[in-house]
């Protein structure tokens, strides 16, 4: 049987958080949006769901015309943020450099 995950203290989420440029805590989530033409964000998010579906660990995408925005924790731990969270992050991440995503921007950081 597989041991639950253990939520990370605010310390080791803030250090995590330098390990991830660009994202965000959001309470008990991380987040990040990237501009990306609608297909070609279609096409991330088969590519990251793939990755997902290997390391058993799922964000919460919302697509719209344009840009594509994750959201992230653990369900398992709670609905709480893990280390697990931040391997997605940077996987993601990755993804979207392959895919030519550009990262957005905004005036509030987030």
């Amino acid at each position: 049987m597989a041991e639950n995950p253990v939520p990370l203290s605010d310390g080791e989420i803030e250090a995590a958080l330098r390990e991830v440029p660009g994202w965000h805590r959001e309470g008990d989530t991380i987040t990040r949006a990237y501009d990306i033409r609608y297909h070609g964000g279609v096409a991330m998010i088969v590519h990251v769901a793939d990755v997902e579906r290997l390391i058993s660990h799922h964000a919460d995408i919302d697509l719209r015309w344009g840009h594509l925005r994750f959201r992230i924790t653990t369900h398992d731990a709670g609905h709480r943020l893990t280390s697990a969270d931040f391997d997605l992050a940077a996987r993601i991440d990755a993804i979207a450099q392959a895919h030519g995503a550009e990262p957005q921007r905004t005036s509030s950081g987030a």
